[in-house]
Parts: structure tokens; C-alpha cells; sequence
């Protein structure tokens, strides 16, 4: 028995492989231009160096602690 036939690479490429390789591009392209869309604002005020308290940052605040902004400590 020839054991070379097991080491021999597959030289064939399905012709879906092309449609599925434009097919990952393409859906990162999308997610990267989706996370960019929602982080917009906070991209552009890190770039402008704003430090203002934005609304933004003040429902995430609230998000996280479930609460009122100000209080950064639940226990207290």
C-alpha cells in the first residue's frame, strides 16, 4: 500500500470556498463599521480631549450602579 496518497496535499477548492472567503470580509467590514457607528461619540471626544461629564457618560454610570450618578459606591 503506496502511503504517500495520506501526505499528499488537497490541491481542490471548492467553489463556495471564494463566496465564503468574501463572505467573512465582508462581515467584518460591516462589524467593524457597526461598533464605530455606536462608539462615534466617544471616539470623537476622546480625539477632541472633551472631559466634560456627557450625558452619555452619566446613564452609563447609572447602568452600572443602578441608581443615582452621583452615588459611585452602592454599600454606602
Amino acid at each position: 500500500m503506496n502511503s504517500n496518497i495520506f501526505f499528499r496535499p488537497l490541491l481542490y477548492l471548492d467553489p463556495g470556498t471564494g463566496s465564503f472567503i468574501i463572505q467573512i470580509l465582508l462581515a467584518g467590514l460591516l462589524g467593524i463599521g457597526v461598533a464605530v457607528k455606536v462608539y462615534w461619540k466617544k471616539i470623537v471626544s476622546f480625539f477632541k480631549g472633551n472631559k466634560e461629564d456627557s450625558n452619555l457618560d452619566r446613564l452609563d454610570e447609572i447602568d452600572e450602579y443602578g441608581g443615582d450618578p452621583k452615588i459611585s459606591n452602592v454599600d454606602g
